[in-house]
């Protein structure tokens, strides 16, 4: 019997499968996640795990992003982010274990059900205008290997590969160097604005490719720039949504590197400001 495809007239959570079946993007509704690295702390006890993906639930979360986890808590994952009705859309692994371990983080990907592999950042040795092109070309191996698997790879950026080399940014020589098959993009708004950018250019730029974007707000605490949560910060929220839904992104997932708030707080405040945002816009229920 054919399954009934959700609609797509809202923002909603769903597994990924479910929101390509549905045409999410574009063409429908988005996908609210969090990084758990927002919430790495809480993360490191096996004892509490399934409490706090829980909370992550009653929040409205359907879906995670996977990072921070302590490695007592690995083995127990799969099991409590079922428990809790929970879905990773994506796992971030760093390239060493990547490039060394690939079969086990297939596996894990595997069994989290998630569609996405994360590079989060390159190492130093990386950030030339060579090393970006030398990262591509491995990346594209990379995602060789992963393909039989069903899972794609992703680069994540900061700050740094905005860097110029000439007329191009790092960033620009890292994806033009590498086929939009074998590297997307997810990219971090507050990184970009960091960087000096406009994020929403860099998502329209980035149509097709980015099925992922980190929303990461920014304030000023005593002249400094901090992260914040959705709506809590200075970014322009409904041009950054707008382009997300302009360039297909299906992903939106929320993330804080260090909150100021108890870190469950605070994804709580980034989903509820998201909802509105995205239901203004249009793009929600």
């Amino acid at each position: 019997m054919e399954r009934k495809r959700p609609p797509c007239d809202g923002v909603e959570h769903v597994p990924p499968a479910a929101a390509a079946a549905a045409g999410c993007g574009t063409r429908g509704r988005a996908v609210i996640a969090v990084q758990l690295y927002t919430i790495r702390a809480l993360l490191q006890d096996p004892s509490s795990l399934g409490g706090v993906l829980g909370r992550l639930r009653e929040i409205g979360y359907r879906s995670v992003e996977v990072a921070g986890l302590g490695p007592a808590v690995v083995d127990r994952f799969g099991e409590e982010l079922k428990r809790a009705d929970l879905i990773a859309c994506a796992a971030h692994v760093p390239l060493e274990r990547l490039t060394r371990d690939l079969d086990a983080v297939a596996a894990e990907c595997r069994e989290w059900h998630c569609e996405y592999v994360v590079v989060p950042s390159v190492p130093e040795r990386y950030r030339s205008e060579e090393g970006y092109r030398r990262f591509a070309q491995e990346a594209t191996e990379l995602s060789r290997r992963l393909k039989p698997s069903g899972l794609r790879l992703v680069y994540h950026n900061h700050a740094h590969e905005l860097e110029r080399f000439g007329a191009q940014t790092g960033l620009d020589t890292m994806f033009s160097a590498a086929t939009a098959d074998s590297l997307h993009a997810e990219l971090d708004t507050y990184w970009l604005q960091f960087g000096g950018a406009s994020p929403a250019a860099w998502i329209r730029r980035f149509k097709g490719r980015a099925p992922l974007v980190h929303l990461k707000d920014m304030a000023v605490d005593r002249g400094n720039p901090v992260d914040a949560e959705i709506g809590e910060g200075n970014l322009d929220w409904m041009d950054i949504l707008g382009a997300c839904r302009d360039a297909g992104t299906t992903w939106l997932v929320v993330e804080q590197d260090n909150p100021r708030r108890e870190p469950l707080e605070s994804v709580a405040i980034s989903y509820a400001n998201l909802t509105k945002l995205t239901a203004k816009l249009g793009w929600g229920g």
